[in-house]
């Protein structure tokens, strides 16, 4: 079985306190979680573990479904990773998972992780059938050995913060109420890609972003944002939308960055979005698209100082 050959290449050389979940977004109510089992381990002795899926469950469970992640499994691993947890473990989720009971997959954590405590939250749910619940865990966890815990939610003024909400504040570009739940700026992080140069023609050259089709991305709008490239961090004004001036089609996200000199194309890039400036707006010419482009970049630069 896969799950046995994941959890195989993990060496534990003793006991462990695990949570486990998709984690997408690594956001304040996941650090709450984590770090609540980083905690419960350092007190028995243990290494802390964070157990979570390379794909979501979704694809196998309900595959008509589409899955649109905050970001992809390399930066989630890094995230759950900075909060100090032992260990993190990326498993598959296949059909053959799927038709695990939560006895049968928590027994194998036991097995092969040594897990000895297991610490949810408060809408945790796993097995066939969804027959692991908050009822049914502390019964299993009696018969497998092992202690369970379950943590209340992580609550943003009485908004639950989950990765469900954040996507809908980052469609709707609320990047800014957006970072205060993930406790960071959301990003994006994709290739720089030849676009149709027409920022060179008009003196604000863009580096044109393509990130995966299944990276939420902010909606249509002008952002001040930071950009991370291979040469350092740098301001940048970006706007995604379908540049309505030319007529254009198809989403773009499109990047001037302040102070840059020199070539992107094909390095991935990273844009941290701060605030949104402005709605995208279809302009009567190149003259006051420009003059509204020399006040979104001088605005970025008074937004985002020093």
């Amino acid at each position: 079985m896969t799950l046995d050959r994941e959890l195989s290449l993990q060496t534990i050389d003793r006991d462990s306190t695990l949570t486990i979940g998709v984690f997408d977004g690594v956001h304040r109510g996941h650090q709450h979680l984590i770090n609540r089992t980083i905690r419960e381990a350092k007190g028995a002795g243990r290494l802390s573990g964070v157990v979570t899926f390379s794909n979501h469950p979704k694809d196998v469970l309900l595959p008509r479904t589409e899955v649109i992640w905050l970001m992809d499994l390399e930066e989630r691993v890094r995230l759950i990773r900075e909060t100090g947890a032992d260990f993190v473990v990326p498993i598959s989720f296949d059909a053959a998972l799927s038709q695990l009971t939560a006895e049968q997959f928590l027994a194998t954590l036991v097995n092969k992780l040594r897990m000895k405590q297991l610490v949810v939250g408060p809408d945790f749910v796993l097995g066939h059938g969804r027959d692991g619940s908050l009822a049914t865990l502390p019964g299993i966890g009696r018969k497998l050995g092992f202690e369970f815990e379950s943590v209340d939610s992580l609550a943003d003024d009485q908004t639950p913060v989950r990765s469900t909400v954040i996507r809908g504040l980052v469609a709707d570009g609320f990047v800014d109420v957006a970072a205060h739940m993930l406790g960071r700026h959301f990003f994006v992080k994709g290739e720089v890609v030849t676009g149709q140069r027409r920022g060179h023609t008009i003196g604000f050259p863009t580096a044109n972003l393509n990130p995966p089709d299944n990276v939420a991305v902010p909606g249509f709008g002008i952002y001040a944002t930071w950009a991370h490239t291979g040469k350092g961090r740098f301001k940048a004004a970006t706007s995604i939308g379908v540049r309505p001036t030319f007529d254009g089609e198809g989403r773009t996200i499109e990047a001037y960055l302040l102070d840059f000199d020199g070539d992107l194309y094909g390095q991935i890039i990273r844009l941290d979005f701060v605030e949104r400036l402005r709605g995208e707006k279809k302009f009567d010419g190149i003259e006051p698209l420009v003059a509204q482009i020399s006040r979104d970049v001088n605005q970025t630069r008074e937004l985002l100082g020093s």
